[in-house]
């Protein structure tokens, strides 16, 4: 899940929320909504990978 930032930059959030916290994990800050959504795609590939 990609939100926006007031800064202005892209935060990738996990889709799943942390029974810990009880808030969505942080999994990366980018620039661009393309960098976010390019490394969604990354995380997506690793998650199939490792299984």
């Amino acid at each position: 899940m990609i939100r926006k930032l007031p800064s202005g930059g892209y935060r990738l959030y996990s889709r799943s929320i942390n029974p810990k916290t009880g808030k969505r994990r942080n999994l990366g800050t980018f620039n661009t909504r393309a960098a976010a959504e390019q490394h969604e795609r990354e995380v997506q590939f690793f998650k199939r990978r490792t299984r």
